[in-house]
């Protein structure tokens, strides 16, 4: 047996020790966390946590205390994972949650729906996508989407929250922190932009094209060949294909969905002129109430961090420890801090899991805002 050998078989004995350790004390854990759920304790304890912390740490060499205090955060994280098994905070969003949970709602057939921009807009397909008979009133911008749903002006609001080309849409972003909404539902739309002209113009005769900064972003490699041509951004890309429709020039043009096309009396001068023919826009639906609907399998939530060290991990974590599959993970400038951020996370999970909600009860708890954005299914 070589030396490398020998060290591995001794190492192998210690980490079988270290297992029954590690059992012997999740079945304590999981006694304090029955206790805790008869007394309705909150799980987590944090000067219990870094009292713990101080005392493993404080006879260690200095190169191994920073190691030690990584994995004694683990243990402390799965342990309060599965002490959440036992039990869940009875909170004022925990009874929201169940209440929704137990209603086990429909989406409705008709609604009225809230969209950004014009008819022909990608946001009224992913609309007539969600529901069979869509009432769509259309708003210029992405916050009188949101005003709209939030005063009762409209049952529901769609919008774009991220393109698989041009990444996150941070306006919507930005603009949740200041609405009270939920999300209820979310379809990713396949996004295809055609190049669309007056009868008679001719591509190179083209001095000016409109569309949505998305859109460009999504075409920029095609835009490439249009030297000399002024792109001018607008609000939405059927807006575009509005303002290309009523210019007094024959020259101009709009990056649109080819529907606009009919509807404003445009022509197709170049089909499907996105740079990726995987090109998908995700739109989520947002309702005022905390609704749930049947098969809702997927989470998003807005939370705030401690600007130090190893939060984001810390937080991280806790998710990996139950099993969870982050989907996305967007940070965005927290207004009138000094760089701290906003995270939003969307993950797999289902409310009915113990663990799940429990883990949701206990952010809401800790973090200094945290708010439950919604569970949804994607369609």
């Amino acid at each position: 047996m070589s030396d490398i050998e020998q060290k591995r078989h001794l190492l192998d004995k210690i980490d079988d020790k270290i297992a029954k350790l590690y059992a012997e004390r999740m079945a304590i854990v999981k006694e304090i966390g029955i206790a805790k759920s008869i007394a309705k304790i909150n799980i987590i304890d944090e000067a219990r946590e870094q009292s713990i912390i101080c005392r493993v740490t404080k006879p260690l060499d200095s190169d191994l205390k920073i190691f030690t205090k990584q994995l004694f955060m683990t243990i402390l994280d799965t342990s309060k994972a599965y002490q959440s098994r036992y039990t869940c905070p009875d909170t004022k969003l925990s009874s929201a949650l169940e209440i929704a949970l137990t209603e086990k709602a429909k989406p409705p057939v008709d609604a009225v729906i809230a969209c950004q921009g014009v008819e022909g807009s990608y946001s009224s397909i992913a609309a007539e996508k969600l529901f069979q008979i869509p009432d769509i009133t259309y708003f210029k911008t992405f916050d009188g989407v949101f005003n709209a749903v939030e005063s009762g002006l409209c049952q529901f609001g769609v919008l774009p929250i991220e393109n698989s080309t041009a990444g996150s849409v941070n306006a919507v972003y930005d603009l949740m922190r200041k609405y009270n909404f939920h999300i209820v539902r979310s379809v990713k739309l396949p996004v295809r932009h055609s190049l669309l002209a007056k009868k008679g113009t001719t591509k190179n005769g083209i001095r000016e094209i409109f569309s949505h900064e998305q859109a460009i972003n999504q075409c920029s490699e095609y835009l490439k060949q249009f030297k000399n041509v002024k792109i001018t951004v607008c609000e939405n890309t059927a807006v575009a294909a509005k303002l290309a429709a009523e210019h007094p020039d024959m020259n101009v043009a709009s990056l649109s969905a080819p529907r606009c096309a009919e509807m404003y009396g445009l022509i197709a001068l170049e089909a499907d002129v996105q740079d990726n023919d995987r090109n998908y826009t995700r739109f989520i639906c947002i309702t005022k109430k905390l609704t749930i609907y049947s098969g809702a399998d997927k989470i998003s939530i807005m939370i705030n961090l401690p600007h130090e060290p190893g939060s984001l991990n810390r937080l991280l974590s806790k998710f990996s420890a139950i099993g969870l599959n982050l989907t996305k993970l967007e940070s965005r400038p927290s207004t009138g801090t000094n760089f701290e951020f906003l995270f939003y996370f969307d993950f797999v999970g289902d409310l009915e899991n113990p663990e799940v909600f429990s883990l949701i009860t206990d952010l809401s708890n800790r973090a200094d805002k945290f708010v439950f954005l919604g569970c949804y299914r994607e369609e």
